[in-house]
């Protein structure tokens, strides 16, 4: 079973996905910002929206939810920890749970630390991880609700993923990200090759994302991070990175 994702880029370097299941039908928008770009898509390639996931409360995430609810009908699904500050959400969910489009059921993780309540939705039959701001190319999100410990706990999880699972973030932050990485490894060959690679793809253009559980096994300095006290070293340092 194979989906369909595309990439919607939207603001200044937020990413909407949006899945098509051609047997079903079904589409699903992941962390919309805002609607009308998203909308546009989908009614280009005759599809439409019948469900939102959510991976947590922020704006630039769930922006959009109210517009495409108006104009679809769609489900909006997201954290049961965060429903209190997502008003739209028709479903709740937490690590345990399943969410569908079509016959690909994706399980929901619990990762929080970005926000409180953050979840992330991972698809083994289509080997696709929506991660939000948890997993960036090269980085992980701020630690603005939570502690180093989930993160570093966040990290082990998602480093225990199949390593060909594709990793799908909503920010386009590779560049920044690569280049602490380089500060904070500047042994390891790995993160210098892929930054060739980056910039070039930034130079046209292109997204850098999605990228895979073993790309950032081998180039991401929080998932390489051996302990929560060297994640929050390196998370504080990122912080204050120019």
């Amino acid at each position: 079973m194979s989906l369909e994702i595309v990439c919607i880029p939207v603001l200044s370097d937020n990413y909407v996905w949006l899945l098509h299941d051609d047997v079903s039908g079904e589409t699903v928008a992941v962390d919309p910002a805002v609607a009308a770009p998203v909308l546009e898509e989908a009614k280009q390639r005759g599809w439409t929206i019948s469900a939102i996931w959510n991976t947590h409360w922020h704006p630039d995430h769930t922006g959009g939810n109210a517009e495409i609810k108006a104009a679809t009908g769609c489900t909006i699904i997201g954290p049961l920890a965060e429903a209190e500050r997502i008003p739209t959400l028709d479903q709740k969910v937490a690590e345990g749970d399943r969410v569908h489009i079509g016959k690909h059921a994706a399980q929901v993780l619990d990762v929080p630390a970005h926000t409180a309540g953050h979840i992330a939705y991972y698809l083994p039959s289509a080997s696709a991880a929506f991660v939000g701001d948890t997993l960036f190319a090269m980085g992980c999100g701020r630690l603005f609700e939570g502690t180093a410990e989930q993160m570093f706990a966040n990290m082990q999880k998602l480093a225990a993923l199949p390593p060909e699972t594709r990793v799908y973030c909503a920010h386009e932050y590779t560049q920044s990200n690569g280049r602490y990485a380089l500060v904070a490894e500047p042994q390891n060959e790995a993160i210098a090759a892929r930054m060739v690679h980056v910039e070039a793809a930034r130079a046209r253009g292109e997204a850098t994302v999605p990228t895979s559980i073993a790309e950032e096994l081998a180039t991401n300095p929080f998932m390489r991070a051996a302990s929560a006290a060297e994640l929050a070293d390196r998370r504080a340092a990122k912080d204050n990175f120019r």
